[in-house]
C-alpha cells in the first residue's frame, strides 16, 4: 500500500510520519523539500513532483489549503482516476471535489493532535464500498480516533474539533497564567494545567459522565471552586467558546462559495 500525501505542511508531515510508523509506504510532496527532509529518517520519500507522487500511489491524501485544491487536482488528475483521494481541505464538499476529479472521494477533517496520534478525525464518503471504507478507517486509525458522519456535519466538525486544539490551547495558556499569577513556578503551572485537562478529558470519555456532573463533583458549598466558577460565568466564558465554534463553522461553509 503506497500513500501519497500532497502538501507536507504541519498536518501533512504529521500524517506522513504516522503512516510510515504504521508500515505504509509513503511519499510526501512540498515545493521546498528541504523543510521536510527530516521525514526521510522515518522512511518517507520526499518529492516536489505532485503528479509523479500521485501516479505511483494507491491512495492520495490532499493536505493543501482550500484555495490550492483546484490547481493541484488539475495537475494530478490524469493519475488519480478511480483511486481513493482523501481531502483535508476545509469547507470543500464532495460535490465540489467531484466536479474536479474522477477519483473516489473522501472528505475528512483531522486536527493537529495527529502529531501525537491523538487526533479526532471525522470523515464522509459516498462512493466507497465496505472494504474501501475499512481501509480508510484503518488509515485514520493511525492518527487517533475516527468517526464517519453525514456530510452536513463536516463544517461543524471543522469549527469544533478541527479548530478545537487552538481553543483548548488558549484555555490551557490561561490556566498557566493563572497559576503564575498566584505564585506557582512556571514548570509546575504548565504541568498542573496540562495534566488537569488531560485527566478531565479521560474522566469524561471513560466514565460517560456529563461535563456538568464532573463539575458538580468538584464544587462544594462555600468552597474554592464555586468562586472560580462564578468568575467564569460572569465573564461569559461558555458563550465565548460557543461563539468561536459558530464563527469557525460559518467560515468553513463560506469557503466553498469563495473558491470557484
Amino acid at each position: 500500500m503506497r500513500i501519497a500525501v500532497i502538501g507536507a505542511g504541519t498536518i501533512g508531515s504529521a500524517v506522513a510520519k504516522a503512516l510510515a510508523e504504521e508500515g505504509y509506504e509513503v511519499v510526501v510532496t512540498r515545493r521546498k523539500v528541504e523543510k521536510v527532509k527530516w521525514l526521510e529518517s522515518y522512511g518517507v520519500e520526499v518529492s516536489n513532483d505532485n503528479k509523479a507522487a500521485a501516479k505511483k500511489a494507491d491512495i492520495i491524501i490532499l493536505a493543501v489549503k482550500p484555495n490550492k485544491v483546484k490547481k493541484v487536482l488539475e495537475e494530478i488528475n490524469p493519475t488519480v482516476e478511480g483511486k481513493i483521494l482523501i481531502s483535508f481541505a476545509a469547507g470543500l464538499s464532495l460535490n465540489f471535489l467531484k466536479r474536479l476529479t474522477g477519483a473516489k472521494l473522501v472528505r475528512a477533517m483531522p486536527n493537529i493532535a495527529v502529531l501525537v496520534k491523538e487526533s479526532f478525525t471525522a470523515y464522509t464518503a459516498n462512493d466507497l464500498d465496505r472494504k474501501e471504507i475499512e481501509l480508510v478507517e484503518k488509515i485514520f486509525g493511525a492518527f487517533g480516533k475516527c468517526v464517519r458522519v453525514d456530510e452536513e456535519y463536516m463544517d461543524a466538525i471543522t469549527g469544533l474539533s478541527g479548530s478545537g486544539p487552538a481553543y483548548a490551547s488558549v484555555f490551557l495558556e490561561s490556566l498557566i497564567y493563572g497559576g503564575l499569577k498566584v505564585g506557582l513556578p512556571r514548570d509546575i503551572a504548565l504541568l498542573a494545567s496540562a495534566q488537569t485537562l488531560l485527566g478531565t478529558a479521560k474522566l469524561l470519555l471513560e466514565t460517560n459522565l456529563h461535563p456538568a456532573q464532573i463539575r458538580d463533583m468538584v464544587i462544594t458549598p462555600g468552597g474554592t471552586t464555586i468562586d472560580g466558577i462564578f468568575e467564569l460565568e460572569d465573564s461569559r466564558f461558555r458563550t465565548a467558546i460557543m461563539k468561536a465554534i459558530d464563527a469557525a463553522t460559518k467560515k468553513s461553509r463560506l469557503l466553498s462559495l469563495e473558491i470557484k
